[in-house]
Formats: C-alpha cells, sequence, structure tokens
C-alpha cells in the first residue's frame, strides 16, 4: 500500500522521495493492476512531468502537498492528449482531448500528476461498474463483486493502494457508491462547485465532479486545492464535532437491507455523539415523490446526448445502456418539464424539514457489493434489483446539490465494506469532511 497523502507529501517536500521514484512506483502497480481499473496509462508524460517537478522542488519552488503526487482520471474527463472513451466502444476512435477539463487543469497547477484514465461504467449510466466497453471492474476485496459505478475504476485503484487520489463524477451515486464498495472516501461536492467542463455528460441537470481517497484528510487536501484558485491543502478545517446537529432519518425509505449497514450508522452516530454532537430524529415525507423525479431527469437528458448515435449505431453500446436509453424516446416533454417542476418544489420542502440541522447521517447504499452482473440480490427470500439498491440514498442529494461524502463505516461482522454518508445541510464541504473526519477509526 501507498503511504498517506500526508506522509507521501512530507517525503516528496523533504526530497527524501522524489516525484520521479513515486510516479514510476505508481505506474508500476498500476500497469499491474488485477482489477481492471485502468483504461489508459500516460507513462511517458507522467514521468516527464515528474522529473520537472523534481526540479522546481531542487530550485526551491514547493506547489503545496500535491507536488509530484499521481493521480487517475475517470475516462470521462478529458486529459489532454488522450481519448476520453467514456467506456464505450460507440467512442473507440475518439481523438486525444485537446485540452484538459478544468479540474484537471486545477490539479496539474496545484502540481498533481497524471498518470491514468480509469475505468467508467459505460457513459457513467449505472452504478455497478461492470458495464463496459473493457469489462467489469473489479472489487480489489472480492474480485469477482462489482466496485460500484460509475467511477468504478478510480474507487477500484485507490481501494487497491495504487493511487493516493483519483477524480471522478457522480450524477446520482458515482462517486459515493464505489467509494462505498471499495471502502474508500469519496466527496460529492455541492453542484456547481467544480466546473464540469470537459466531462462527458450524463445529465447536466444534476452532473457533479468529485474526488476518491484512501481518508478524509486526502479528500479535504483535494478539496482545498480544486476549490479555491490559490488553493494549496492547507485550508482544512480543525477537527471537532462540539454541537453538530445530526439528523437521523426515519422513513422507510432512508432504511438499508443489509443489516451491517444499519449498524454502521449506529456506531458513527454514537462516534458523534460521544464527541458532543447532538442526534435528532427526522422525517421526510416528501422523499418518495422526489427520488421519483430522478430517473425522469436522468434518462430525458442522457436520451437527448445519445440519440443519434443509438439511431445510427445501436451495435456499438453495450446491451444494457440501449436497453436503459431507449424507452426515453417516446417520453413526452411533459413528463420531463412535471419532473422538473416536481423536483424544485420537493428540494424546497426538504429542505425546510431539515433546516435545523447541519448534517445529515446515513447510509450510502442499501446493499454492499454483489455479484458482478447480477441484476437481482436475494435479502432475506426477498428478492430485490440491485440497482436501484445502489442509487436510492445517494440520488436525492444530487437533486438537491448538497455536498456529500461516504467514508468507510464500521463493519460489524467483518464481511466487505460498508459506506456511511454526511451530507451537509448547513455546512459546506469543509464542514462536512471536518464530521467525516471524526468517524475515522484510528
Amino acid at each position: 500500500m501507498l503511504p498517506s497523502l500526508r506522509e507521501l507529501g512530507m517525503s516528496l517536500r523533504s526530497r527524501e522521495l522524489s516525484a520521479t521514484e513515486h510516479v514510476r512506483d505508481v505506474l508500476d502497480r498500476l500497469a499491474a493492476d488485477a482489477c481492471n481499473a485502468v483504461v489508459t496509462l500516460d507513462a511517458d508524460r507522467a514521468l516527464a512531468a515528474a522529473a520537472e517537478l523534481d526540479d522546481e522542488l531542487a530550485r526551491g519552488r514547493w506547489r503545496g502537498p500535491l507536488h509530484g503526487v499521481a493521480v487517475g482520471v475517470k475516462d470521462l474527463i478529458d486529459v489532454a492528449g488522450l481519448p476520453t472513451r467514456a467506456g464505450s466502444n460507440v467512442l473507440a476512435d475518439a481523438p486525444p482531448a485537446t485540452v484538459d477539463a478544468p479540474v484537471v487543469a486545477r490539479l496539474r497547477e496545484a502540481g498533481a500528476v497524471v498518470v491514468a484514465k480509469l475505468h467508467t461504467h459505460e457513459f457513467a449510466y449505472g452504478p455497478t461498474g461492470d458495464v463496459a466497453a473493457t469489462g467489469p471492474a473489479r472489487n480489489p476485496h472480492d474480485p469477482s463483486r462489482i466496485t460500484g459505478g460509475s467511477s468504478s475504476g478510480p474507487a477500484a485503484a485507490v481501494a487497491a493502494g495504487h493511487l493516493p487520489l483519483a477524480l471522478g463524477t457522480d450524477t446520482g451515486a458515482s462517486v459515493r457508491t464505489p467509494a462505498a464498495l471499495c471502502g474508500v472516501t469519496g466527496l460529492k461536492p455541492t453542484f456547481g462547485a467544480l466546473s464540469t467542463a470537459g466531462c462527458f455528460p450524463l445529465s447536466e441537470t444534476l452532473d457533479h465532479v468529485g474526488v476518491l481517497a484512501p481518508d478524509v484528510h486526502a479528500a479535504s487536501v483535494a478539496w482545498d486545492v480544486l476549490s479555491r484558485p490559490d488553493g494549496t491543502g492547507g485550508g482544512i478545517q480543525a477537527p471537532g464535532v462540539s454541537g453538530v446537529r445530526v439528523g437521523l432519518l426515519t422513513d422507510e425509505y432512508w432504511r438499508p437491507l443489509d443489516p451491517a449497514l444499519a449498524a454502521a450508522v449506529e456506531a458513527a452516530a454514537a462516534r458523534l455523539q460521544a464527541r458532543g454532537a447532538q442526534l435528532h430524529e427526522v422525517r421526510t415525507p416528501m422523499i418518495e415523490e422526489l427520488a421519483a423525479t430522478y430517473a425522469v431527469i436522468v434518462g430525458a437528458e442522457a436520451y437527448a446526448t445519445h440519440a443519434k448515435w443509438l439511431a445510427d449505431r445501436p451495435q456499438d453500446y453495450q446491451p444494457i445502456t440501449r436497453e436503459r436509453l431507449l424507452p426515453f424516446a417516446d417520453q413526452p416533454a411533459r413528463a420531463y418539464v412535471d419532473a422538473m417542476r416536481t423536483r424544485r418544489r420537493l428540494k424546497a420542502a426538504l429542505r425546510a424539514t431539515v433546516a435545523h440541522l447541519d448534517v445529515l447521517l446515513l447510509p450510502t447504499t442499501r446493499l454492499r457489493a454483489t455479484p458482478i452482473g447480477a441484476a437481482e440480490a436475494d435479502v432475506d427470500g426477498t428478492t430485490v434489483a440491485v440497482r436501484p439498491q445502489l442509487l436510492a440514498l445517494t440520488l436525492p442529494f444530487n437533486l438537491t446539490g448538497w455536498p456529500a461524502v461516504s467514508v468507510p463505516g464500521e463493519v460489524a461482522d467483518g464481511g466487505l465494506p460498508v459506506g456511511v454518508q454526511v451530507v451537509g445541510v448547513r455546512l459546506e464541504e469543509r464542514g462536512v469532511l471536518r464530521v467525516a473526519a471524526a468517524l475515522a477509526r484510528n
């Protein structure tokens, strides 16, 4: 495993470790990856960039804690000189991007070294990570299981210890669900906080750029760098949750199907309370109706993007992606407009219901990682569709646009990872990360 970002940054700054040595080590790890997390390695340019950063440091210029640090980028986000194929044969012949997406450019300015494009669920249209032209991504904790999606490669690469940081996108679950299933930290910021320019769209109304990292500290450094033109990774709030008002959602909608997930949230709530947080139970009677708008909005916007390709070359899509998109060809415009209006009304109602709280605490998913290719799972003798269970607890916060982070929860049964989600109501990203940091198990 790689050292923590804190330790790595200290080693690089002191020149005990060179950026070239670190990047070469990461490239070797990625080349030997067994999780199918890697789409393209950019070895020559990464090593050249690392050498330049070593020279800068030798001359006394240090760009901050990402100076010389290797990062990976989901293959939905443009990296200059590399094609963006979005996990699809539709873009098999895509030319190299001519410029970096703004989020990639910002990381480079801070001294990060882009080493690879990473696996994504095809066109980001799925929460499982096992549908792509290059085959399924595999969970480092059990290669027969899904990573979650659609930021499948970033989560798997970070969880496997190949990378200290990766960029992903999140339209309904796509950073937080793979983070939860792979046992890492995933931050979805407030809608619009990070530019989605240079990212292949799924739903412009709900798309977010996010980060995946081994721990909350690394995610906090990345957020500080990405969110401020002069961010250096130093704008991290001191720990502490005394007086923070934490909402526990009691409606049936929010209840996970796996008891280990409920236990993880209970343990997290107890930990926060022991550190001075105030716990408040709250009901959200509008949540079912609000959540129902998600599929209508995303489906309509995704179909609009793909309509011509679906007509001209349907065979280039993975079958399940094509089957999910085609029904929206017949969806009336009124359904989309109604969904957008309902979303706007119920977003305001949800905000009013929880306005007295600072954050919400809940599971990230209703299930843990399921077998690759399994569309259904058996839960206590009842068969449930997998995909909705991986989306249900995250998508409301794409509809609202509130910041949310998934962190590894306590696994009482010693099994696969579980995710606990902290959602900002009155707190913005730094506050949400501060609460998440209090859940870290030292």
